[in-house]
């Protein structure tokens, strides 16, 4: 099943010991995902941002890369990490930043590109 290869070993863990439970949180995740009609790119930005709020490592990595394999380009999960900026503080987006750059970097992906700056004349 590829979507074990996203779960993180802590989960893992807790489904071997409590299987029926692990399945049917599992099961739950799922319908959550068919209930509506956002596409699968969608749904994992989205699940990234709220693992961005959560300040959750697992969850970062685990939606970045399932956002990538839904189709969603390394600029579009870099801007979904800056735009928690102003919802979740620096402190979380930076942690979320390195996450995602872990996971982007670990798939050969292009470094973002330098943000442009306005040059201001000098006042006289």
């Amino acid at each position: 099943m590829k979507e074990r290869q996203y779960l993180p070993r802590p989960f893992l863990q807790f489904a071997k010991h409590h299987p029926e439970i692990a399945k049917a949180w599992e099961e739950l995740g799922a319908a959550c995902h068919e209930a509506g009609p956002l596409d699968a790119k969608t749904r994992h930005l989205v699940k990234l941002g709220v693992a961005m709020g959560l300040r959750s490592e697992g969850g970062v990595k685990t939606h970045t890369r399932r956002s990538l394999d839904a189709g969603a380009s390394a600029a579009e999960v870099r801007q979904a990490v800056l735009l928690s900026l102003t919802t979740c503080g620096f402190p979380a987006m930076i942690a979320a930043m390195g996450w995602v750059s872990e996971v982007l970097d670990a798939r050969g992906a292009k470094p973002a590109p330098r943000a442009r700056t306005r040059t201001r004349k000098p006042a006289r």
